[in-house]
């Protein structure tokens, strides 16, 4: 008679690695967009900017259905924590925004210029989420008033020169009686915008 033994269960023999992200969707037009989402603050505050811009791919073809969220400090440099993203109480400053593009690629926020925090020059941390994008991507939109500023910064001066101004505002002047900043995103291609990359 063989001797029956109890099948013993598989043993890793290496760690588990990580699956590859997919890209499925998007679905942003009714499952992120919320009420309110691009204007951080009303358009009358008295210091209100416009920060908008037109999201690109390689080909220089706008992308429309892509999605944006930016935060940032207040004007004086400070990270706002007493209010989440979705709740707005009309004055208090959250810091958080979210716009999707319209057909022609384009994004507007109405906002404050953030303040300086520490030795980083001012600026808005912008994340994209778009369709052929697996991971969504971060970078930053510095103000080129603030040039000074801009040299003891260190992640901008981690950038190689060239590439420095595809992190930098236009600034536009006074449009319907507010600051505006343009700020256009290349996903790919000539003139990229320089995306960061965060260690996991």
């Amino acid at each position: 008679m063989s001797d029956l033994t109890t099948p013993q269960s598989p043993t890793l023999q290496s760690p588990a690695l990580q699956t590859p992200s997919q890209t499925v969707g998007p679905f942003y037009g009714y499952a992120l967009p919320y009420t309110g989402g691009p204007q951080l603050v009303a358009g009358y505050h008295p210091r209100a900017i416009r920060f908008h811009g037109t999201v690109t791919d390689g080909a220089g073809e706008p992308i429309l259905d892509a999605l944006l969220e930016i935060w940032q400090a207040d004007e004086s440099g400070a990270l706002s924590r007493e209010l989440g993203s979705l709740d707005r109480d009309g004055f208090t400053f959250s810091g958080f925004g979210r716009c999707a593009t319209t057909i022609a690629g384009h994004y507007t926020f109405t906002t404050l210029k953030p303040g300086a925090a520490g030795s980083a020059a001012p600026y808005i941390l912008v994340c994209v989420f778009a369709r052929g994008v697996t991971h969504h991507l971060f970078t930053r939109a510095y103000f080129a008033e603030d040039a000074a500023r801009h040299e003891t910064d260190a992640l901008l001066n981690a950038v190689p020169a060239d590439r420095r101004d595809t992190l930098v505002c236009v600034s536009e002047g006074l449009v319907g009686g507010a600051e505006s900043y343009r700020f256009d995103i290349r996903l790919q291609g000539e003139n990229e915008t320089v995306f960061l990359d965060f260690d996991a």
